[in-house]
């Protein structure tokens, strides 16, 4: 059986680089978004490479949308051993300018997910005895900014989630990381590449090796 790995909010830039990376490893690539059209073209573009990839549908800031997506890929592939978690809502807003409505929307998707994907994912991931969960991170985690308030706190989010409950999921065979993206990040881009690898590095570390957080590019 072909390993799985499994993309929450797979757009073109880094959640594409990412797939792409595993899929060249012999994983099964299943990218998912709110969007089928936008998902089953990258599919597409993975397939005429001669990889192994699937769309399904997601909205990432519904805890009982990723449940049920979780819930299906294991029901058809076994086990998820990759979860990345690539969903994220850019907002320029400040905190005069945003309503409460759409700030907790933001961060339904910006961080909400991540939490639902990774408890979803975690118990078939302790059954299988090992398991990989990797998190887009953001720069705006390490130097919030007041025109980027929803993102901000939502890497901020992210980043504390990587470093939480790295321990406690290392115990149960699970290695959860995140790597901070600290720059802008166009699709087909050596930095979607790059970022890529970063992952793929992370997963491939040796258990004695691992780490919890990546920040890309490195100062």
């Amino acid at each position: 059986m072909m390993k799985t790995f499994l993309s929450i909010g797979s757009g073109p830039g880094i959640g594409f680089a990412t797939a792409e990376r595993f899929a060249k490893e012999g994983f099964h690539v299943v990218l998912s978004a709110r969007t089928a059209e936008k998902t089953s073209a990258l599919v597409e573009k993975l397939k005429a490479k001669g990889y192994s990839a699937e769309a399904k549908t997601v909205d990432a800031g519904n805890p009982a949308s990723i449940t049920a997506l979780v819930s299906a890929v294991e029901k058809q592939q076994g086990a998820i051993d990759v979860l990345h978690y690539n969903a994220a809502f850019i907002r320029q807003a400040t905190i005069a300018t945003q309503p409460v409505e759409s700030f907790n929307s933001d961060l339904a998707v910006n961080i909400g997910g991540s939490l639902a994907a990774t408890q979803a994912a975690a118990p078939g991931m302790i059954k299988h005895g090992s398991g990989t969960v990797l998190l887009t991170g953001g720069g705006f985690a390490l130097s919030p900014h007041p025109d980027y308030l929803s993102i901000s706190i939502g890497k901020a989010g992210i980043r504390a989630q990587a470093l939480a409950l790295f321990e406690s999921l290392k115990e149960q065979g699970i290695h959860i990381a995140s790597v901070t993206v600290a720059t802008f990040v166009n699709p087909d881009s050596k930095e979607a590449t790059d970022i890529g690898e970063e992952f793929w590095k992370l997963y491939s570390q040796p258990k004695n090796t691992w780490t919890a957080e990546v920040v890309y590019p490195q100062s």
